[in-house]
Order: C-alpha cells, then sequence, then structure tokens
C-alpha cells in the first residue's frame, strides 16, 4: 500500500496499540505488501473455517465459529497495518496500489463464498460478495474520476466485518434455541442488502460530485 491520500478513516489508526505495533512492523523485514498478502490467507481461513462451520454440529462448531470470527479480526488488522507500515513507516513500494484493492477483493470473495457453500446457500454467498466487491469498484471509480474515495457505508469493509465477526459469536447459540446456521445466512442477506445500498449509495454521492465539477 503506498497511498498518503484519500485514506478510510479509521479511529484505530490512532490507538497506542496500532501505533506501537505498526512501528514494530516497520522496525522488522516485513513489508507492507507481504502484510497485505497475508490479508488473503486470513481471509481463506475465515472462509474455510467458516464452511466448516455451516457443516458442523456441537463443540467441533463452536470451534470452527470462534476460528472464523478470529481470522475475520485479522484480516482487518493485516488491512490496518499494511497502510500504517507504508504511510507512517514510510516503507511504501510501486506497487503498492495493487496489494493494497487486489488483496481485498478476494477476500471479501473467500469469506461470503465461504460462507454460503457451507449453510447450502451458495447463491446468497456469492451475491455478498459480488456487491461487497461493488461497493469497492464505485470508491475506486470515484477515485479514478478526480472525485475522492468514498468510504461511505452503511456496508463498508469494516462493517462487513463486523457483522461476520457478530453473527459467527452469536451461532455458537443457536443450538439453545433450536436454530441452525440462520444467523449466518441472516448475516449474508444483510451484507448483500447492505452492500448493495451501500454501492447506489456511493454511486448517487460520485455522479452529484460529477455535475457539480462540471
Amino acid at each position: 500500500m503506498t497511498e498518503t491520500g484519500d485514506r478510510r478513516p479509521l479511529t484505530s489508526r490512532n490507538s497506542w496499540w496500532a501505533q506501537s505495533t505498526a512501528r514494530w512492523l516497520a522496525g522488522k523485514s516485513v513489508t507492507p505488501n507481504q502484510i497485505s498478502q497475508a490479508s488473503i490467507l486470513a481471509a481463506a481461513v475465515a472462509g474455510l473455517f467458516f464452511y466448516l462451520a455451516g457443516q458442523g454440529l456441537g463443540s467441533a462448531r463452536i470451534v470452527f465459529l470462534l476460528l472464523a470470527a478470529l481470522s475475520c479480526q485479522l484480516r482487518l488488522l493485516c488491512n490496518l497495518f499494511d497502510g500504517m507500515v507504508a504511510v507512517e513507516g514510510g516503507k511504501a513500494a510501486a506497487d503498492g496500489p495493487f496489494w493494497n484493492e487486489f488483496p481485498d477483493r478476494a477476500a471479501d470473495i473467500l469469506v461470503f463464498a465461504g460462507i454460503g457453500l457451507g449453510i447450502g446457500y451458495p447463491g446468497l454467498g456469492w451475491a455478498a460478495a459480488a456487491f461487497a466487491v461493488l461497493t469497492a469498484y464505485v470508491r475506486e471509480l470515484g477515485r479514478a474520476s478526480g472525485q475522492g474515495a468514498d468510504f461511505s457505508g452503511p456496508m463498508a469493509k469494516q462493517h462487513r466485518m463486523a457483522t461476520v465477526t457478530a453473527s459467527a459469536v452469536l451461532s455458537i447459540f443457536e443450538p439453545f434455541a433450536g436454530l441452525h446456521n440462520d444467523i449466518l445466512r441472516a448475516a449474508l442477506w444483510i451484507v448483500a442488502i447492505g452492500a448493495a445500498f451501500t454501492a447506489l449509495r456511493r454511486s448517487r454521492n460520485l455522479i452529484r460530485s460529477m455535475k457539480g465539477r462540471v
């Protein structure tokens, strides 16, 4: 990641633990691009555990759900530290913009497709993934058009990962209500509809900005 402008606004970026961790990483041989690439691995692991949780029962399912939730958060941490190491740590690379964006799109697909396949609703999983990618496309279209990046929600990246992380934790308690994978299915619906609305909202904002420019 090499960008110094149009960065996603994150309060966690200014926290002491994030600053300390970023400084530690910047002092090591690890590069921002490697951190970005690690986010794909974290997402693949999350998708796998979501798939296994959807197929599993009992204590094994609980373990899979917890590991899936942790992997989603690890993905977000990678997304946080790649930029901090690149910008604040001064380790930006020429190919950083590619590794800043491509892993995020792959990660969304891996997570949501994994959930959908695991719970037996692959179409819903792919729909959530497609609309998630579309939100990023509109954002980058705005940047490429000179209008700046629009990170508005309601289902931006951090919101999507918060939704599936919460659904994983809540799904642990489904057996007490006689449910199975209902919460994960609801989460996919929330992400799909929310991301579609977010893409439309960003599109509207971009069109208005373009017209105002003219």
